[in-house]
């Protein structure tokens, strides 16, 4: 049986210089706390969720406490937690006051008979179960992170100029994958979305199969970048269909990547593990923070290992 792992990205796009360090330390702190939970014997899925607990209430990151405003002005969140054995998931889209989405996208996998809540609906399921809440101004990036506010369009809508302010914006998720002692798989994933993004837009991160996949007779991965494109291409569940070909974690995150930008102009980043316990990491963005470790080793990085 392969040793357990953990693997966590800080999201892709161009970090900043100032930032790098802050990037892959909280990487490096999330990672280590998935890891004290699978060198104990737990559970995957319970190491994942720690690990995106952490990151989200990191404000150097754009999910939880870091997350990037809309047009509106308002935060809204999405958030995934996917295991491989049995194919269990629960998301939440679009949802605001919710101190960590990934607590309430595990509750609804777990307290629900559905996988997928948004909205008001998926934070009064928060609000009843005691989950810990938030208002926007603490759940908004801080503004030494985002630099200059981005104007926001007035009077007519175009989309296209929307579009372009979202995408010069901040892009990055956080989310994890690992297997634990019992060669079990499971992938998680948080986002603030989109800077300036139209209220009520949701992107990958909520989508099984785009933001993340977990199955067991193939790998884990996890995805980050421009949601419109990564859904196109249902890159995590892509990246897991390669490697249940027999492309390793990283041949699988590099094919996935590649076809990503061929097919549809897109730009992001994956880690991935396979069912033999071996990590990928791969992006076609200027950087992508991330951090693993088997309990042997623990490496980190802004960009993908050469």
């Amino acid at each position: 049986m392969p040793r357990p792992i953990l693997i966590v990205h800080g999201g892709a796009g161009t970090i900043p210089e100032e930032r790098h360090a802050a990037a892959v330390e909280g990487c490096r702190r999330a990672v280590q706390a998935g890891w004290s939970i699978l060198e104990a014997g737990g559970f995957a899925l319970d190491a994942v969720e720690a690990a995106v607990r952490v990151l989200e209430d990191d404000p150097t990151f754009n999910a939880g406490r870091g997350s990037v405003r809309t047009r509106a002005g308002t935060v809204e969140m999405d958030a995934l937690i996917m295991e491989g054995t049995t194919l269990r998931a629960g998301a939440v889209a679009a949802v605001r006051r919710v101190r960590n989405p990934i607590l309430l996208a595990r509750a609804v996998m777990e307290r629900t008979p559905h996988v997928l809540l948004v909205g008001p609906a998926a934070e009064a399921l928060a609000e009843l179960l005691e989950l810990p809440m938030a208002d926007d101004a603490e759940l908004a990036a801080p503004r030494d992170r985002l630099g200059e506010e981005l104007p926001r369009p007035e009077g007519s809508v175009n989309l296209r100029e929307i579009l372009a302010q979202a995408l010069s914006g901040p892009m990055d998720t956080v989310g994890a994958a690992a297997m634990d002692a019992a060669g079990r798989l499971a992938a998680a994933v948080s986002t603030g979305g989109m800077s300036n993004k139209w209220p009520g837009r949701v992107g990958d991160s909520a989508l099984i199969g785009c933001g993340a996949y977990a199955d067991d007779r193939s790998g884990a991965a996890v995805a980050t970048g421009w949601g419109e494109t990564l859904m196109r291409v249902v890159i995590a569940k892509t990246a897991c269909d390669f490697m249940a070909l027999g492309l390793s974690a990283s041949g699988a995150v590099t094919a996935a990547i590649r076809l990503l930008e061929e097919r549809v102009n897109g730009r992001g980043g994956l880690i991935a593990i396979d069912r033999e316990g071996r990590i990928g990491i791969a992006h076609n963005t200027p950087h992508m923070s991330w951090a693993w470790t088997d309990g042997r080793v623990l490496e980190a990085g802004i960009r993908a290992p050469e």
